[in-house]
């Protein structure tokens, strides 16, 4: 499939996940706007970072008053795992890729443009994601500007209703792998096993979300990958 196809169906894949992302979007909007952040600071926030969960915690540093460097060590402990999609990612790709491309594609990487992409069987062609990244991205800055500008219109349940809107989506991402890889299917039961457990064992939830993001990610992937590696051989073939 040339780089033309490839682009387009990365815009067709990339449609719901910027209607998830505008849902959501919305909501931060709405929170910045409480936190006196404007419509254009709001968006520039979310155009600079494409991190949900790292731009709600900014904007609790932000409450909370806190500095610079608490702000740093928040966003490095809560948006890491993007090193880790991005390690996996390069992997993926064309090792022809340029770097131009490359630092493109770390900018946009997300844990749902990653989700879509890790699903394509054998090599990546980067337009897939680039494609995916143009449609979501802007549905995301868009949410995030519109929620600070009307959002204090909306009733509170309804605006509350709208964060969950990321979660059906993410499932909507990672379900049809499930379906077609047992693989893949025990992976996301492993996850969710794993989760509840960090949220409700005594010890195991005094850890931050992004540190408890990292652990599940490494121990999982590396028990994945003894117990089913994937034949490089027919990875590329594929």
């Amino acid at each position: 499939m040339n780089n033309k196809k490839q682009y387009l169906k990365g815009l067709k894949d990339g449609t719901p996940i910027a209607l998830g992302y505008f849902a959501v979007g919305f909501t931060l909007g709405i929170a910045a706007k409480s936190m006196g952040i404007n419509a254009f600071q709001a968006g520039l926030m979310s155009f600079l970072m494409h991190a949900s969960a790292g731009e709600f915690a900014v904007l609790t540093v932000i409450a909370g008053q806190s500095g610079y460097i608490a702000m740093i060590i928040t966003q490095l402990v809560i948006n890491i795992r993007y090193f880790l999609m991005s390690c996996s990612m390069s992997q993926k790709i064309n090792p022809n890729t340029s770097l131009p491309k490359r630092l493109l594609l770390s900018y946009f990487v997300t844990d749902e443009i990653f989700g879509i992409s890790a699903s394509i069987k054998g090599e990546l062609n980067p337009y897939y994601p680039l494609g995916a990244a143009t449609v979501a991205s802007p549905g995301w800055v868009l949410g995030t500007i519109l929620g600070a500008l009307v959002g204090n219109i909306l009733p509170v349940s309804l605006a509350s209703a709208l964060s969950v809107a990321l979660y059906g989506m993410f499932l909507a991402v990672v379900i049809p792998a499930s379906k077609n890889d047992k693989a893949i299917a025990l992976v996301v039961l492993a996850s969710m096993a794993g989760s509840c457990a960090f949220t409700f064992l005594p010890v195991l939830s005094e850890i931050s979300s992004g540190t408890r993001i990292i652990i599940l990610t490494l121990v999982i992937a590396a028990a994945a990958a003894i117990i089913k590696p994937v034949n490089t051989t027919e990875e590329v073939q594929s």
